[in-house]
């Protein structure tokens, strides 16, 4: 990896880059050794020097914005007009509550019919089998109101941030100075820990469903904005000449010629939206939200494992079914018919969807199962699997097991660690962070590593963020250990490929805070508890890219190294690894990511980084404060991101793969 940094900027005047790496590693080194003798201003910066960030924040918000422009009037009108009518309209369909149109809630059964046809139409008898079976499932073990007031939010903000994501991708296609200003927005909407969405929410509108479905919209917006943008720039020059020539006007070209044509894209935008929704809409619980992220964080304060590990398998199906039918609609090609077909041939599915609609909904009148599954009929085994539970982790040899790993960790490895990092003084910390990024990816990134964690310091929470960080770097290095390992094995096989990757699909789309539990109960609350939380939902994607990257390693080089007489470990780290390293390398910063996320997570079993303070500050309406701890830890995952990407740019261009 550094002979790759040193050849791409040898070209540089100057120093060499590996001495310039040197020098202010050289330099940290110093500064940190020197630190009982430096001043205090070299250790830490004084108070005096912290700008009021969050003050004059909270101004802004409660004086320009509140105040003087009464912005919380409009939003508050749209959350009690437009936004409470189009939730009560869903959730009195799905869960029956006392609203127009007055006809909820619908029998589960129904809506497990019409899941079962779209399946069918989509993907054939599995699913079929899926979308029904998820239904069947959420009636079945007692979840079905408590879905339904989850999905009743999904079904308003997925639609309205596919709209304002469409709008905004085709203003950013349109305009190239819209496209270089909201970029970077956007980068920091998907950086910015969700407790960050959250408070302004509320503040702005009111807690419960509103405030989760803005929450929500807005966090699912950026991935369609950035894929329509790339869909319509991709759009071929010969297709839109075409539409030119046939005499379009400017809004037909639009919607006849460019829209369709980037059709793919866009679709892959409401994948990713509906996912983010869905992922966003279970998180908001933190504000009141009711549905199964409320209920599963109800019962992890009364460690229902169990009762927990069912809403978990609720919310995987659920996050399943929706991915899998919407990227099934991405490669789903429109059907044609000879002229004169009959309107029931043409619509034979929504014929279908509305004969087993109908049927169900005729039958569920007799047939009271059908209509709706009391706590009686229900299936659920919750109270079974938390005395299983509780009887494996009171057995001896659990308990010196986990006993003695938290022992090892907390005393040998992470508070060690973590002790050692807050004493490097923090000009010595970014010099460190700046070589880094200077090291792996070039001026660039380190210059940005530079501003970003210079802002950090200046923002008054320097210790908070590198205990954060220090989680972030703790988890990640554990999960190397792990995802690396179980992806170069999987890679060798097909079988254990596609078993792997099944088993990171199901880890990832389980509710993020439900690997707390076992964690808790494991570990207690201490430092391993929150590392290894995080742990589990970061080597999904190191596991996923190293699998994929050594899988697409060209058959003509392993072949090459196979008739050198290389051993199946030469071959692993000369050849295979060399060339998979720019994909894995997305995994890596995957995992970053991820980590950010979970370490704000974390913050539920108590912690002393910056997820603790913004989970304080939903207690209030400090959004001044709650602002600036988003802003570093967006700050700081950005440095990586950067970092890492440009490194595997400029490795795929030595390799000759870009």
């Amino acid at each position: 990896m550094a002979d790759i940094a040193t050849k791409i900027d040898t070209d540089t005047p100057g120093l060499p880059p590996m001495r310039i790496v040197q020098l202010m590693v050289g330099l940290a080194l110093v500064l940190t050794l020197a630190r009982p003798v430096l001043p205090d201003f070299l250790v830490r910066l004084p108070e005096s020097w912290i700008p009021p960030l969050a003050d004059w924040l909270d101004y802004f918000f409660n004086v320009i914005v509140i105040e003087t422009l009464r912005i919380n009037e409009l939003t508050r009108w749209f959350a009690e007009g437009p936004l409470d009518f189009m939730l009560g309209f869903t959730a009195n369909l799905l869960e029956g509550k006392h609203r127009w149109p007055f006809v909820g809630p619908l029998p589960w059964s129904c809506v497990a019919a019409v899941a079962a046809v779209i399946g069918y139409y989509l993907g054939g008898w599995r699913f079929a089998l899926l979308g029904g079976g998820t239904f069947v499932w959420t009636a079945m073990v007692g979840q079905w109101k408590i879905a339904m007031q989850t999905l009743s939010v999904l079904a308003v903000a997925a639609p309205l941030a596919f709209f304002i994501g469409l709008l905004m991708g085709i203003a950013a296609w349109k305009w190239n100075w819209f496209d270089r200003a909201v970029k970077p927005f956007l980068a920091i909407l998907q950086t910015i820990p969700f407790f960050t969405y959250l408070l302004p929410a509320v503040i702005f509108f009111k807690v419960g469903p509103t405030a989760g479905a803005i929450a929500t919209t807005i966090y699912a917006i950026p991935p369609m904005v950035l894929m329509t943008a790339l869909g319509l720039k991709k759009v071929s020059p010969e297709i839109v000449e075409a539409g030119k020539m046939s005499g379009s006007t400017r809004w037909q070209m639009l919607t006849k010629v460019y829209i369709p044509s980037a059709r793919t894209e866009i679709l892959v935008g409401v994948n990713q939206v509906i996912m983010l929704c869905l992922a966003m809409v279970v998180l908001t619980a933190f504000i009141g939200m009711p549905g199964l992220g409320g209920k599963l964080l109800a019962m992890m304060n009364s460690f229902k494992l169990g009762r927990s590990f069912e809403i978990g398998v609720t919310i995987v199906l659920v996050a399943v079914m929706l991915d899998r039918f919407s990227k099934a609609w991405v490669v789903k090609l429109p059907e044609h018919h000879e002229r004169g077909t009959s309107w029931f041939v043409r619509h034979k599915y929504l014929v279908a969807a509305v004969v087993g609609f109908v049927a169900f909904l005729l039958i569920a009148q007799f047939v009271e199962i059908l209509d709706k599954v009391g706590r009686r009929q229900s299936l659920s085994m919750g109270k079974e699997m938390d005395a299983l539970i509780k009887g494996f982790l009171a057995i001896d040899a659990v308990q010196a097991i986990t006993g003695w790993m938290r022992y090892f960790l907390n005393v040998w490895v992470l508070i060690p660690f973590r002790n050692a990092l807050l004493y490097i003084p923090t000009p010595a910390f970014i010099l460190l962070v700046v070589s880094f990024a200077y090291w792996l990816g070039g001026k660039r990134p380190a210059i940005f590593a530079a501003t970003f964690f210079t802002i950090v310091a200046f923002s008054g929470w320097w210790d908070r963020s590198v205990i954060t960080l220090y989680s972030v770097i703790s988890a990640v290095i554990l999960s190397m250990f792990i995802g690396i390992p179980l992806g170069i094995f999987a890679s060798r096989s097909e079988k254990w490929s596609t078993r792997i990757l099944l088993l990171c699909d199901t880890a990832q789309t389980f509710p993020s805070f439900i690997y707390l539990l076992p964690a808790i109960m494991l570990f207690g609350v201490s430092d391993v508890t929150v590392v290894l939380s995080i742990v589990i939902f970061t080597t999904v994607p190191l596991t996923r890219y190293t699998i994929e990257g050594l899988r697409n390693v060209p058959g003509e080089m392993t072949e090459a190294a196979d008739m050198s007489g290389a051993t199946k470990r030469q071959k692993l780290l000369s050849v295979q690894l060399p060339l998979a390293l720019p994909t894995m390398a997305v995994g890596f910063n995957q995992a970053i990511m991820f980590a950010f996320f979970m370490v704000i997570i974390a913050a539920f079993i108590g912690t002393q980084d910056l997820g603790q303070e913004l989970q304080r500050t939903l207690a209030g309406t400090d959004l001044g404060k709650n602002f600036v701890l988003g802003m570093n830890v967006a700050l700081m995952a950005l440095t990586f991101d950067l970092t890492i990407m440009n490194w595997a740019q400029k490795r795929k261009k030595a390799l000759g793969l870009s």
